[in-house]
């Protein structure tokens, strides 16, 4: 029996600069579980070894194990490793684990780049039989857990973006 495909579509809506945003998203040491209620590293970041010390090569090398509780009680395991990077404006990623799929993060500057819309699409397809058994009728949970889920991202990436700018130097050229 071939899985649901699940085409799971999320846009946060950010007030910081794609640059700043991206610094948090792109983090190399993969800082999501610190800001992302309910997200927990599952197994240490593996890295391969890279040709380059640019960001991008390293991102590409890596690969995060992320645990999310979703609010019906389950947790799912799930890695995420980017494929292709376009610094700042672009994550591409495979995702396996307890979801089987691709994702990509796109950040798009609003209101004179001071704010920023970030689009996730993922598409995935569980791997656990109870998931698959169960998702002709608790589909529509599912998705409605994940976007819960994505919502607590949401409104922790903006409190990580918050504390990120208080604790950024003054520019001295910048009347107050």
């Amino acid at each position: 029996m071939q899985s649901r495909l699940f085409d799971l579509k999320s846009t946060w809506h950010l007030p910081a600069t794609t640059e700043q945003v991206w610094a948090i998203i792109a983090d190399i040491d993969m800082s999501w579980p610190q800001w992302w209620p309910h997200c927990r590293f599952a197994a240490p970041i593996t890295r391969r070894k890279t040709t380059s010390s640019s960001n991008e090569d390293i991102l590409k090398a890596t690969t995060a194990y992320l645990r999310f509780k979703a609010i019906l009680g389950y947790s799912l395991t799930i890695s995420i490793h980017p494929t292709d990077v376009v610094t700042p404006r672009k994550i591409d990623f495979d995702a396996g684990g307890d979801l089987q799929g691709s994702g990509r993060v796109t950040l798009i500057p609003e209101e004179q780049d001071q704010a920023t819309r970030m689009d996730i699409e993922w598409r995935v397809r569980p791997t656990k039989r109870w998931m698959n058994l169960l998702t002709p009728i608790a589909g529509p949970a599912f998705t409605a857990a994940h976007a819960l889920l994505m919502h607590q991202g949401e409104r922790g990436l903006i409190s990580a973006l918050a504390k990120a700018n208080r604790n950024s130097p003054v520019d001295p050229s910048t009347p107050l």
